[in-house]
């Protein structure tokens, strides 16, 4: 039965229909996380999408130092895989330890 349909039929028996919930929306803004004291202590990973003028998409992985403002890795690829993303960070890890890594979780930019 169709919504129409649905409606005709309540409105004929003088049932009340139940009202859809509207749009989840954010209760509050999270607090900004603490300024990192040392270097290596928290890293940040973000994607950067991008299209080649003939239309083919690739994105790049970039790995920042949130002290220092350091780019620690930029991989650009049109398939970046898990696969790939974990041999990454494993050789980050390998060469430098952070106690914590955290996703930039912006809009995706693209440029103009």
């Amino acid at each position: 039965m169709n919504l129409k349909k649905h409606r005709q039929l309540s409105r004929e028996e003088k049932l009340t229909l139940r009202k859809r919930g509207g749009r989840k929306r954010a209760l509050g803004t999270n607090p900004p996380l603490a300024l990192p004291s040392r270097h290596n202590e928290r890293w940040s990973l973000g994607f950067i999408g991008e299209a080649f003028t003939d239309g083919r998409r690739f994105r790049v992985l970039s790995v920042v130092v949130d002290f220092a403002r350091e780019c620690l890795c930029l991989v650009a690829d049109t398939s970046l895989s898990g696969v790939h993303l974990a041999r990454e960070l494993d050789i980050l890890i390998a060469c430098s330890v952070s106690t914590l890594l955290r996703r930039n979780r912006m809009p995706r930019r693209k440029s103009a």
